[in-house]
Parts: structure tokens; C-alpha cells; sequence
């Protein structure tokens, strides 16, 4: 179902009526185009500051080999800037300059209250500045990793100031984010940057992210098809996010295994022709389908990724929920994953070292909803699932992850009640709901080979949800 007020916000005239009602005018955002970019910066402005930072020296080549115009302000150390312009032929930007599509913040030289106002002094006369659908990262060190109280606390501000400057900039379709990197770290930093200041992050808001170097393997290779021949699995592919996914994996080279119910073979097999993918027809709660699966994974030389889609809803209050409906959503949504895992990364299963596991958790899980405890408490085990298998399966080189959509525009929220769909719409930084292609746009990067700093995390695809924020 369209979203009436997304449509009138393109309409000049229309907005101004929209903003004398007292109604939130949801902005019209940039999405990205077709298969990852060599250059998904190119001609964007974007400015770094943060005294004393540790990851100055890389961010240079970094967003210079992306295709960005850099200039250091003030404070920041100009020399590894100066340095990329010349490599790259990408000549920076007046230091003073304001204007911008993108601001970067290295926070890691930053060790008490009073190193806090760099991060005034930076943005202050920038925020401004930054164009529609901009974006913010702020760059800093985890609170453990910390030598100081003073530093470990200033670690902690950086959630609350970039939680809170994401929700001034969503009016504008503007995001921020918060990336905490481990020392040693640094040289899985460029993957992470490159796409939180592309248009594939376009409703990630708010969120902070971890980057490490628990996962071993290989630097990955090329940024452009970076799944070219590897084969992932995508659980739920017939409609909705997991179809989204399957088509999105299928533009960056990957041979994509579409499993959903045979009920819905002929929808699994039209979506595997058209990435010329394989379907897979199987219901995962079937006691046989963790062999079934192994067994084609196999036969296809091994899975390097899977990403764990498939899930039902089956929404009643507690009381009026009946045992049949507690116990098929637990059994979709958890016990199915628990068992196909178990089938696919044991000592003889199919999913290779140096793969990929991504599972799909929800913001319910994470905040709570009436009439979704059996919802909510499966979505929450996913996250909790997460958080126990990676550091398990990172000496393996594997990456595990969870994504927690928000309100994402499919049919199952086109049937939710008009008053708490629009509620749900404009409850977060960016006013809407996001789009399949938003959550596939995640998964796809948390499959990729450059997803290897990159593990444990649940990361929220919900536009800045103010829900369980």
C-alpha cells in the first residue's frame, strides 16, 4: 500500500499544507542504483574532523579510492588528506568550507569531558551544511578498549550524540551513525565506511556498529561483484524482503538458493529464473529439511553464505493466544534455524570457511509489542543466537550477524489497521516505513567478503525507529 503523505511530500504546495496540518513531512530519500560502484562516492564532498584521531592516516586513501572530494577542518591532521587528493587526482575542498554531502568524525583522540567539545566545535558549523540525504559517522573505540575512565566515558557519549543527531537530520533525509573500531581493527574499517556513506544505507539511522578483528581470513577482493560465484541461501525468498535479498545478492554475482514452502513453489521457481538462481522448495519445519538442505548445499559445491529469512507472525494477546499459535511461530522462527545451523555449519556441513551467517530479528524483539510476546520473544532468542555463535565460528573466518527491520512497506503491514500503520510510518527519524529493498541492501553487505570486521552485531534497518531506541 502507498504511503499517501510520502507522495504528497514531493508536491511543493502539497508540503505546505502537510506542515500547517502539524503532520510530519516525510523527505523523499536516495536510494542506490544497480550493483555496488568502484567509486560510490564520486563527486561527493565530504569533510573530516576529530583532533588528535587514530584512524586519520587511513581515511584518507580511504575516502579518496571511493571517489570522495575530502577536506580535513581544522584540528584534524591534514597531511594523510593532502596526500590521497594527490594519489587519487581527487582535489579536496576548501578546509573551510561548510557545504557537504557527508561528515566524518574520528572521536578516538577524544579522552575526557573536555575533548567533548571537539564534537561541538566540528559540527557545529557544519551540521547545517550537509545537503539532503548527507550522512554522518562518527568514528570512536569501544568503552572496554578504553585505558581511562575519561576515555571510556567519553567512548559512551559518542551513542547518545549520534543517536540524538541522526534524529535532527531524518527531516532532511539525512542520516548518522556511530562505528566503534577495535584497535587492530582499523584495516576492516573501509567496507564499513564505504557503505554507511553510500545510498545503500539509506535507512540505517542511528545505529552503532562494531568493528573488529575477531573474524580471521583474507582481505576481501574486489568492491565491485564481490559475490561472484559464491553460492548463498535465502530462506523465505518467494516474496517480500526475502525475494528483495535474492535479487539484490543475484546483481553482485552470487548463485542464489531460494528456499521457501513447496505451497509456494511456483513463486520460488519464476524468482530463481530470474536470478538465475536455484529453487529450493522445502518447509523448514519439516524434520527432514536440515538434510535436504545440506544435501543440495553440497551438491553446489558448499554455501558461503546463509541468510535465515523465513518467519511468521501469528499476533494475539497472551491470554487469547491459543498453544498452536505459540508454538508454530517458535518453531518457524527459532527452532527451524536452530536445527538447519546445526545441519549446515557442523564439522561436516556445507557452509565453507570464510562465509557468512545472517539472521533476521526484528525491532519487536528488541522493544516489545502488545500482542507479540510469542513475536517478540522469538526475534529477541535470534538476537541473543547471534551473540553466541559468533565468536564460535569466527576462528573459521565465518561472520554471524542479525538484521532488525522496522516498519518495512510489505503485505503484511499493507493489512495492519490505518491508524497504527501510519503511526508506526511516521514514529522514527525519516518519517516512513522503509522498503524491502533497504533491509536486502544490509543483508547483501553483511554477506559480502568486506563484511569481515564485522560480527555479532544486530543491526536495526528501521529508519531511526523511536521504537525500543
Amino acid at each position: 500500500m502507498s504511503d499517501l503523505l510520502l507522495q504528497l511530500g514531493g508536491n511543493k504546495a502539497a508540503r505546505t499544507v502537510i506542515s500547517s496540518l502539524g503532520l510530519p513531512v516525510p523527505p523523499q530519500l536516495r536510494r542506490g542504483r544497480g550493483p555496488w560502484a568502484d567509486r560510490p562516492l564520486d563527486d561527493r564532498t565530504v569533510l573530516v574532523g576529530g583532533p588528535g584521531g587514530a584512524l586519520h592516516p587511513t581515511l584518507g586513501s580511504i575516502l579518496a579510492a571511493a571517489g570522495a572530494s575530502v577536506g580535513a577542518a581544522a584540528g584534524a591532521d591534514e597531511a594523510p588528506y593532502d596526500a590521497a587528493a594527490e594519489a587519487w587526482s581527487r582535489p579536496g575542498p576548501d578546509p573551510e568550507e561548510v557545504a557537504s554531502d557527508a561528515l566524518v568524525f574520528d572521536a578516538t583522540g577524544l579522552s575526557d569531558a573536555a575533548g567533548l567539545r571537539a564534537l561541538y566545535d566540528f559540527f557545529h558549523p557544519r551540521i547545517r551544511g550537509v545537503r539532503r540525504c548527507g550522512r554522518v559517522v562518527v568514528l570512536g573505540r569501544r568503552e572496554g578498549d578504553a585505558s581511562t575512565d575519561g576515555e571510556a566515558a567519553a567512548a559512551a557519549a559518542l551513542d547518545g550524540f549520534t543517536r540524538s543527531l541522526a534524529k535532527e537530520l531524518g527531516r532532511r533525509g539525512s542520516t548518522a551513525n556511530l562505528v566503534r573500531v577495535a584497535p587492530g581493527a582499523e584495516d576492516r574499517l573501509e567496507p564499513v565506511l564505504r557503505f554507511l556513506l553510500s545510498d545503500r544505507s539509506t535507512y540505517i539511522s542511528g545505529q552503532p556498529w562494531t568493528v573488529t578483528a575477531d573474524v580471521a581470513g583474507e582481505p576481501p577482493g574486489a568492491a565491485r561483484r564481490p559475490l561472484d560465484g559464491k553460492v548463498v541461501m535465502v530462506t523465505g525468498a518467494a516474496r517480500g524482503i526475502g525475494a528483495a535479498t535474492a535479487r539484490r545478492l543475484a546483481l553482485e554475482g552470487a548463485k542464489v538458493v531460494c528456499l521457501d514452502r513447496p505451497a509456494d513453489d511456483g513463486a520460488v521457481a519464476e524468482l530463481a529464473h530470474e536470478v538465475a538462481g536455484v529453487p529450493l522448495p522445502v518447509d523448514v519445519t519439516d524434520p527432514e529439511a536440515p538434510t535436504r538442505i545440506a544435501a543440495a548445499l553440497t551438491g553446489l559445491g558448499g554455501a558461503y553464505a546463509v541468510v535465515h529469512n523465513a518467519g511468521i507472525t501469528r499476533d494475539k494477546t497472551l491470554g487469547r493466544m491459543s498453544e498452536d499459535g505459540w508454538d508454530l511461530l517458535m518453531d518457524v522462527n527459532l527452532g527451524a534455524i536452530l536445527r538447519i545451523h546445526a545441519a549446515l555449519a557442523g564439522s561436516d556441513g556445507p557452509l565453507l570457511d570464510g562465509g557468512r551467517v545472517v539472521l533476521l530479528s526484528s525491532i519487536a524483539g528488541l522493544a516489545g509489542n502488545v500482542g507479540q510476546t510469542n513475536y517478540a520473544a522469538s526475534k529477541a532468542a535470534v538476537a541473543g543466537l547471534v551473540r553466541r555463535l559468533a565468536p564460535g565460528l569466527a576462528p573459521r573466518g565465518i561472520a554471524v550477524n542479525a538484521v532488525a527491520p522496522g516498519f518495512i512497506e510489505t503485505r503484511l503491514t499493507a493489512a495492519i489497521p490505518f491508524a497504527t500503520r501510519e503511526a508506526a510510518r511516521r514514529l522514527c527519524n525519516l518519517s516512513q516505513g522503509g522498503l524491502p529493498i533497504d533491509v536486502a541492501e544490509a543483508l547483501t553487505f553483511l554477506c559480502s567478503p568486506g563484511a569481515r570486521g564485522v560480527t555479532g552485531n544486530v543491526l536495526r534497518v528501521c529508519g531511526g525507529s523511536l521504537v525500543g531506541a
